[in-house]
């Protein structure tokens, strides 16, 4: 069996280390490269030791340009600005990527959009199998409630995370306004404060937490009167980002050139 030759970039953060620990696991794959950014202690360690595993012969490095080489595919779980790098040495090494970044502009997504037209590449707010699971019911039971039903999203994660609402929370909502025939652009509410006046029933509420290290809970509600259903996803670990994004790795695989996200891999569209 023909291996998928991964390699993973920001080795050293929390995320990076889980998906070198997912790597190493699966029988499908091959650690062929791990990299970090210049300066980072992680540089010439082996990568299975930053996820507490016995050693690879794996070592992380920062030449980006030269470790593509060995990939099928690079995984990308940093910043928005760092991924963008990282997506044009893949175009120019004919790597497909996996993107788990979020905090994405417009025009990054555009500029996304663009790389796909010359590389394969997933790019999914979420890599979880159960949050795109959660996409899809959440679609069918907004279509069903479509009348007389308010449409709360609440989520929560660590104190470190940097954008809000999360990248998957948006994804829920964006879904959801979709089934409802509505533009979440004009109906989002992102916070309440003060006297705010009645609720609008054509909007779609967002709420944050961010505290101590919550990996990530997403909860939407469909308020009615007499009723309330919830559909909710709580990840304790991330290792279902990891495993996903694997699972994404694997469906790029001798692909051509498109842009997907994880209802293409899990074929859910």
């Amino acid at each position: 069996m023909k291996k998928t030759r991964i390699g993973i970039v920001g080795a050293s953060g929390r995320m990076g280390r889980m998906l070198i620990e997912a790597t190493l696991k699966d029988e499908a794959a091959q650690l062929a490269a791990v990299f970090d950014q210049p300066g980072s202690p992680a540089l010439g360690r082996d990568a299975a030791e930053l996820a507490g595993m016995p050693a690879s012969g794996v070592l992380v490095s920062a030449d980006l340009p030269a470790g593509l080489a060995d990939c099928d595919c690079l995984i990308d779980f940093t910043r928005p600005e760092g991924t963008l790098r990282h997506l044009e040495l893949c175009e120019q090494a004919g790597v497909a990527m996996v993107i788990g970044t979020t905090g994405m502009d417009a025009a990054a997504k555009a500029r996304i959009a663009e790389a796909a037209q010359r590389i394969p590449v997933v790019f999914a707010p979420n890599m979880a199998v159960g949050v795109n699971l959660v996409f899809k019911l959440l679609d069918t039971a907004a279509r069903i409630l479509a009348g007389g039903y308010d449409v709360e999203i609440v989520e929560a994660h660590h104190r470190m995370k940097v954008d809000a609402p999360s990248g998957t929370a948006l994804r829920m909502g964006e879904v959801v306004a979709q089934a409802l025939g509505r533009d979440l652009s004009e109906c989002a509410v992102y916070g309440r404060e003060g006297h705010t006046g009645e609720r609008d029933g054509q909007t779609i509420g967002f709420a944050t937490v961010r505290g101590g290290d919550i990996v990530g809970d997403h909860t939407v509600m469909f308020c009615g009167l007499g009723e309330r259903v919830e559909i909710s996803h709580k990840a304790s670990s991330r290792m279902p980002y990891a495993l996903g994004s694997l699972r994404a790795s694997h469906f790029l695989a001798g692909r051509k050139p498109g842009l997907f996200d994880m209802q293409d891999v899990l074929g859910l569209r």
